[in-house]
């Protein structure tokens, strides 16, 4: 197994010192003193330009330094991406390109020589052909993808080899989801978990993981633990995405589905692969978006500064959209935030018309008007109910009582096999838990779990196996079901 193990850190550009001071010492330091101290690893990083001169600013240059350092010693290798964390594909070519220049420039001057990176990362994995496009133009080696923009999530990506995108030659890296959320979800505690866990890949291929560096240590406290734990035990099998190439050869072009890490095949089918930034059917999204395209329409006219670039830049973050989207993400000082960002570009716009001026703040006024609406009004409060409740009602009533037996039949079946293979194993406590978990979606006492069964076998499985499982159960009962979560995981 070739292990790419990818982390990204981000933080928005504005972050408060208090939340950053948590993060630095809960997650950064500690991730960064420790991989110090292990012995031939190599581990792929993406920091934002913007989090590089936020860490430099607020005295936290020891965080850099620790970077730096290990890639000094030939353990860290940097990924590129856009300095203020945009959604790339809403984004003109030439916009594209400003922010990935942007940031290069920023960590070169921070990192120095030793800044010098092959892949593209962009944020939120949101990929399209015109993103691929612009990082192929500035000369990047590959450009990394979530799994499910292989064949829109219906097979899962081989990975004995490698692809280039159609009217490139940019080869795509895919990020495979049941190791990487294993992980994140802290379902991998040790390193007996960690081999258990990958011990059916092929040792000729590649597995890439890719992972929120935060999650280690500030979202999850201990979690960093078991990353190095798992680094130190696999320290053969790291590489460098620069080092793939070599490695592997390149096989045919294809047109990866435009996607996220957040992405499901309900997503794809419904044509809202960017739901949780762009919902069709979200008001607050639909003002949001409009506020974007007239400032975009205004610069058109204008002579703009580099110094008002910036701004503009930074205005067009991903985090107001995100926490707009209310399923279950939601901040209206984040979403105000993201707007009184847009306005106060819209008012240092050269020659701007008093007219235009008054449309700009009532876009402001009304993206604010819409979110006090929807929290005062309880429609926040009623999707927050819905999502944290859907959990609540038994997995069996969601399923084989409501008309899908093949997804009930289908999970039931998994878990059966997930035993069996358990015991002949000898792995008694594993086999318990598959045991246990058959018990509870039978007899409806999955709902009391911090885990759910279901849950934890999407993260074991992965969803191509559990789609084809349920496509033999849809023939038997002449039904058409999606397969998919019963509940959105942003």
């Amino acid at each position: 197994m070739n292990w790419i193990n990818f982390l990204h850190i981000y933080q928005p550009s504005d972050q408060t010192r208090n939340i950053l001071e948590r993060v630095v010492n809960e997650s950064y330091r500690p991730i960064f003193r420790g991989l110090l101290d292990i012995e031939k690893i190599k581990i792929n990083i993406n920091i934002s330009g913007a989090l590089t001169e936020l860490l430099s600013k607020n005295g936290y240059s020891d965080v850099l330094d620790d970077i730096k350092k290990l890639a000094e010693d030939g353990k860290l290798e940097f990924v590129e991406s856009a300095k203020y964390h945009s959604l790339l594909p809403f984004l003109k070519e030439g916009e594209i390109i400003r922010q990935v220049e942007k940031n290069k420039k920023t960590n070169k001057k921070y990192f120095g020589k030793v800044y010098n990176p092959a892949c593209f990362f962009p944020p939120e994995m949101a990929y399209s052909q015109k993103v691929a496009k612009a990082i192929y133009k500035m000369g990047y080696k590959m450009i990394l993808v979530d799994e499910i923009s292989y064949n829109s999530g219906k097979t899962l990506p081989p990975s004995d080899k490698l692809f280039v995108v159609e009217d490139t030659n940019l080869p795509i890296v895919f990020r495979e989801r049941r190791v990487s959320n294993c992980i994140m979800s802290a379902t991998v505690r040790n390193r007996a978990d960690f081999f258990n866990l990958i011990k059916n890949e092929d040792k000729n291929n590649y597995l890439c993981t890719a992972m929120d560096g935060e999650t280690f240590g500030h979202h999850r406290p201990g979690l960093e633990k078991t990353l190095f734990k798992i680094m130190e035990s696999t320290s053969g099998n790291h590489i460098f995405f620069s080092e793939l190439l070599n490695l592997f050869e390149i096989s045919g072009k294809i047109n990866p589905t435009p996607s996220t890490w957040a992405t499901t095949v309900e997503d794809i089918d419904k044509g809202v692969q960017f739901y949780s930034w762009k919902d069709p059917k979200n008001k607050v999204h639909q003002i949001q978006w409009e506020f974007v395209g007239y400032l975009s329409e205004l610069i058109k006219k204008k002579k703009i500064s580099n110094s008002l670039l910036e701004k503009i830049d930074q205005a067009m973050a991903s985090d107001q959209f995100f926490w707009a989207s209310g399923e279950p993400w939601w901040s209206i000082e984040m979403i105000e935030k993201g707007a009184w960002a847009i306005l106060q570009v819209l008012k240092l716009i050269p020659e701007i018309t008093k007219k235009e001026l008054e449309k700009g703040e009532r876009y402001y006024k009304d993206i604010l008007y819409t979110s006090f609406y929807w929290q005062r009004s309880g429609r926040i409060e009623g999707l927050s109910l819905k999502y944290k409740e859907s959990t609540k009602i038994p997995f069996k009533e969601r399923t084989l009582e409501d008309g899908k037996p093949e997804v009930y039949y289908a999970f039931i079946d998994m878990m059966k096999k997930k035993m069996k293979k358990a015991t002949s194993e000898k792995n008694y406590e594993r086999a318990i838990l598959w045991r246990d978990a058959i018990w509870k979606l039978e007899t409806k006492n999955d709902i009391y779990d911090a885990i759910h069964a279901v849950d934890l076998l999407r993260m074991e499985v992965a969803d191509p196996e559990l789609v084809k499982l349920m496509d033999k159960y849809k023939k038997r009962y002449e039904k058409l079901r999606p397969g998919q979560p019963e509940q959105r995981k942003a």
